[in-house]
């Protein structure tokens, strides 16, 4: 029987560029009003994995952690934008609803860390990713789809992962 359920997919990342590197191949999937949620402590690789899924995703930018703006805006060569923001500062989700995130969402890709201060402004369906710190190199990415959607999408991320 197995662990977990085929809507979830889990990942023991051995340094910070490997998490980079499942980041990239999580980027390159990446479309248009496509959520992901991040979850986990400091120090559990949310902005490391940020940055894979920003360059799999083709941005021209520089990722940085957002804590003190709130969202970063990445460009992409066709005009494209994926939206970063982090709720860690923000008071309560009302916050998050304030920044207009239907309007983000229908401009391009959106990634949030923390976001489980904001859940209830999110759109029920999206990718959720659970991040945990093992070790000074190790951490435990728990990815899960919610929604038909998302499901396909961790689908053809796990093909992308281990082949098949």
């Amino acid at each position: 029987m197995p662990i977990l359920d085929p809507h979830s997919l889990e990942i023991i990342s051995r340094s910070t560029e490997q998490t980079r590197r499942v980041g990239m191949r999580l980027g390159a999937l990446l479309k248009s009003a496509d959520l992901v949620a991040l979850v986990g402590d400091l120090g559990s690789g949310k902005t490391t994995l940020v940055q894979g899924i920003a360059a799999g995703w083709g941005s021209l930018d520089p990722v940085s952690s957002p804590t003190f703006v709130i969202v970063n805006v990445y460009r992409h060569t066709g005009g494209l934008r994926l939206f970063h923001l982090d709720a860690y500062r923000l008071n309560d989700a009302s916050e998050a609803q304030d920044l207009d995130l239907e309007s983000m969402l229908d401009q391009g890709p959106m990634i949030v860390e923390w976001a489980e201060r904001v859940q209830s402004v999110l759109p029920d369906q999206g990718l959720w990713v659970h991040l945990k710190y093992i070790d000074d190199v190790q951490r435990d990415l728990m990815f899960s789809g919610r929604g038909q959607y998302y499901q396909d999408l961790l689908s053809r991320f796990r093909k992308i992962i281990y082949g098949g």
